[in-house]
């Protein structure tokens, strides 16, 4: 999969307003697994895209009520059919991590690119996921040199105690065996 002017080609481009610049002097160096369904636990929809462009509306639905005005954006989403979708260039800070820490270094929106799977902490992720996360990786891994198969971590990783995703479920193992 190439990656031309901080886009990945030929996938499916929804323009989120939920970015800013990355300061100057900053490197690409860390990739950020995250989940997430909107209403939790319900899959196929479409709010997942509706939320990261501030387009979800007034619903019966409490949790999503409570959520609609937040501003929050992923670089990716991997749909659980493996549908790949683009919020934000690479080169742009998208407001995934919120408060997070990795190796003592503050804001990992700074220097983090963030993948979002269509999933929950306790469902097991589907085989077309990992296999689009992982070619992915590869590609970010090749067009961003600060990047390699040890700066691949879990949202719980940079917020501990705040977040839990991608989740126990979430099998790192078999990750790593396919990005080798």
């Amino acid at each position: 999969m190439n990656i031309e002017n901080h886009l990945l080609e030929n996938v499916k481009f929804l323009n989120s307003e939920n970015f800013d610049n990355r300061p100057d002097n900053i490197n690409i160096s860390l990739i950020v697994i995250h989940s997430i369904s909107l209403p939790p636990t319900i899959f196929g929809n479409n709010f997942v895209e509706d939320f990261f462009q501030n387009k979800l509306k007034k619903t019966d639905d409490e949790y999503l009520n409570k959520i609609r005005k937040m501003k929050v954006s992923s670089h990716l989403y991997i749909k659980r059919t493996g549908e790949i979708i683009q919020f934000v260039p690479f080169n742009k800070r998208a407001w995934h991590a919120g408060k997070s820490s990795y190796e003592n270094i503050d804001n990992c929106n700074d220097y983090s690119i963030g993948i979002e799977l269509e999933g929950c902490e306790d469902i097991s992720y589907e085989e077309l996921q990992y296999k689009n996360l992982s070619i992915i990786i590869k590609s970010l891994m090749k067009k961003y040199k600060y990047i390699n198969e040890d700066r691949i971590v879990s949202h719980s990783d940079i917020a501990p105690g705040r977040k839990l995703d991608p989740g126990p479920l979430f099998d790192w193992k078999r990750l790593k065996t396919m990005i080798k």
